[in-house]
Order: C-alpha cells, then sequence, then structure tokens
C-alpha cells in the first residue's frame, strides 16, 4: 500500500529585499518525506524552519520550485483538484463564518464541495454528532467557546470525507481541558482511517497524539521517528541547572572537564547534563559546583523528552517560539 503522503527533494525559495538588494532565501531545502495511510503524523519546527511553506505546499496553496510530491496517489503539480478533493485543512485562522450558525457553515461547505443539499445536509448531521455540536448546531459561531469554534473548525475541514486531514496547530489558544476533548476527537478520527499531518507547538501534544513524527530545521528535516525512538537518542537522563548567578560558562568549562556527561547544552539561564544514571551523578556534580564556590538556584532531573529531542536537534526551545512564518 503506498503512502498517504510521499515527497521527495521539495523545495521552495522566495525572493527578499534585505539592505537594497534582492537576495534569494531557500524556505525549503530538499524535504523528503513519507507519511503512512491511517496515522497521526506529527511535524514539528522552530520559526523560520519551513514547515509553514511546507504545509502549504501540501495542501496546494503554494506552487513547488522543484521535487516531487502526491497525496494518495495524485500528484501535487500535475493533479492540484484531484489533491485538493481528497484533502482537508483546518488552519490556524480557521475558515467559519461567524455571523452564520454552524448548522449553516457545514452545508455551506458540502454544497461548495458540489454536494447536493440534501447530502450536505446528511453529512452536516453526521459531523455535529461526532464533535458534540448537536445542541449548538442553530447558534452564531461568534457566540461559541474556543473549544467549540475548534470542534467546529475541524468538522469543517471533514466535510468532504478527506483520506489526508491537515491540522494547523489545531489547540493553540485552548485551555487544557478543551485541548484533552480535541485530543480525543482527533484519536477518532485515526480510528475511522483518516491520516492526520499535525502541526503543533505543544509537544506533549505531539508525544501523546503522533504515531510518527519530524522535525524540521533550516528547511530540512533533522529528525524523524516515533517519539520513543526519538526519546531514545538522547544520552541518558537530562540534569536541568539553573545557577544562583551568572556564572553558566564557567559551570559549563567544569562540566566540560568530566567524563561522565556525554552531553552539555546552554538554553538562556539553564545548563543541560545528559549523563547515564543521572540520579547516581548528581552529587558528584554539586560537589564541583560547591568547590567552585558556584551556588545553585534550582536543579531537577528527568528522563528524556521531546522537549529535550528538540532541543538537541535545532539548539532551541519549541515553547520560546512565536508563530512560524516559512
Amino acid at each position: 500500500m503506498s503512502n498517504a503522503i510521499e515527497i521527495t527533494d521539495l523545495r521552495k525559495s522566495f525572493s527578499v529585499k534585505a539592505k537594497g538588494r534582492i537576495i534569494k532565501v531557500e524556505a525549503v531545502r530538499g524535504l523528503t518525506l513519507g507519511v503512512k495511510r491511517g496515522e497521526i503524523f506529527g511535524f514539528l519546527g522552530p520559526n523560520g524552519a519551513g514547515k509553514t511553506t511546507t504545509l502549504r505546499m501540501l495542501t496546494t496553496l503554494l506552487p513547488i520550485d522543484e521535487g516531487k510530491g502526491a497525496i494518495c496517489g495524485y500528484d501535487l503539480v500535475g493533479r492540484p483538484q484531484e489533491v485538493r478533493r481528497h484533502i482537508g485543512y483546518v488552519s490556524q485562522l480557521g475558515g467559519a463564518d461567524w455571523e452564520a450558525t454552524g448548522r449553516e457553515n457545514l452545508i455551506l461547505a458540502g454544497q461548495l464541495y458540489g454536494m447536493k443539499r440534501h447530502d450536505a445536509e446528511q453529512r452536516t448531521e453526521e459531523l455535529l454528532a461526532v464533535f458534540e455540536l448537536v445542541e449548538l448546531a442553530d447558534r452564531v459561531v461568534r457566540t461559541y467557546s474556543g473549544g467549540q469554534r475548534r470542534r467546529l473548525e475541524i468538522a469543517l475541514g471533514m466535510i468532504n470525507r478527506p483520506e489526508v486531514l491537515f491540522l494547523d496547530e489545531p489547540t493553540t489558544g485552548l485551555d487544557p481541558q478543551n485541548r484533552a476533548n480535541l485530543w480525543e476527537q482527533i484519536r477518532k478520527l485515526k480510528e475511522g482511517g483518516t491520516t492526520i499531518f499535525l502541526t503543533t507547538h505543544y509537544l506533549d501534544e505531539a508525544d501523546a497524539l503522533s504515531d510518527r513524527l519530524a522535525i524540521m530545521d533550516c528547511g530540512i528535516i533533522v529528525a524523524e521517528g516515533t517519539p520513543q525512538e526519538l526519546k531514545e537518542q538522547i544520552s541518558g537522563d537530562v540534569i536541568q541547572i539553573r545557577l544562583a548567578d551568572d556564572r553558566t560558562q564557567q559551570a559549563k568549562r567544569l562540566f566540560d572537564k568530566v567524563s561522565f556527561i556525554n552531553e552539555i547544552r546552554l538554553e538562556g539561564e539553564d545548563i543541560y547534563l545528559y549523563a547515564k544514571n543521572g540520579a547516581q551523578v548528581l552529587p558528584r556534580i554539586f560537589e564541583m559546583l560547591e568547590a567552585e564556590g558556584v551556588q545553585t538556584q534550582s536543579v531537577s532531573i528527568a528522563t528524556p523528552s521531546l522537549d529535550d529531542v528538540f532541543l538537541k536537534q535545532t539548539g532551541r526551545l519549541l515553547r520560546d517560539g512565536k508563530e512560524d512564518i516559512a
């Protein structure tokens, strides 16, 4: 069985004006990726990594410069209309008319896909039930809560029974309870056979939902695999240290000299140490700092998370970023 999404050596550049000159910026640089049918695929990257550009190319909103891509076997360049018939897309901003009711939004979306009125109404009732919107169906969307609007947006993305659903930051701005509720809805879509391509700034969300994921940076894929596979690439436990004063570089030089620390990373005021048997080496770390007169403000130890994977691969923390524009 072929992949739901298959892209090979995808490239996209933009011409921008800088300091009075026109320069070429490569947003996506030879991207190759396969997404299996029926899986939830997480797509992560810091600001400017190229993931928004990639998403726009995959949804036919942006032309491809070079490379090949196919969705459900349909070529992105040669058969974009067929691609659109087989995908759903839920953007960060959404597409619902806030002055229309939920039911009116769904019926109109169905008709825009060429459904007859009766078929659009029938599909609308199905989706209202699936996304628990029946009681809200005849209220105008501007009266919905954030979580209710996001459920409606995803229902709109499913109106044409897509084989592949693209979700761009689906839970941004939602409270923890609404995020958890939406996670459950996304899992149900997967159980129904829908392939889901998910971008998110929440690494716990990517960990909880994704069967596999990829991390993009500087226009290329820097890591790909299941969440567990990626976390297993981290060498040992993660010890996070924040010092009481500004002596981070001094502490780093101290840690550079010892063999039981596999890796050292600095992020803002924090020092991240990667070491096997972290609990056993922690007393030795305290002894080293104390001998140099370096005091700590806080220390924590944990098994590797996707935050650690992301930091290792990109040198940045995803949660520090804002909206991706590349």
